[in-house]
């Protein structure tokens, strides 16, 4: 995922500045890319999707509770 991301950064940048790879060798930038990824906190779709499921589940059995709720205070 990291390598995934790390590429598709130096490919924008290399179209952003075409003359990047005399400035910065590509192996220096994508080590340095792959280097600061690697300290961001990501989540794979997989997982924001599994956690995003149980979220929904959970909101619907708070309103559920809710109901309830309301119905015993009447």
């Amino acid at each position: 995922m990291i390598k995934d991301l790390a590429q598709r950064l130096l490919d924008e940048l290399q179209t952003q500045f075409p003359n990047a790879d005399q400035i910065l060798p590509k192996r220096e930038l994508h080590i340095a890319l792959q280097a600061a990824l690697a300290k961001l906190d990501l989540v794979t779709r997989e997982e924001f999707d599994a956690q995003a499921a149980v979220l929904q589940r959970t909101r619907q059995k708070l309103e559920a509770l809710e109901q309830a709720l309301a119905r015993l205070e009447q």
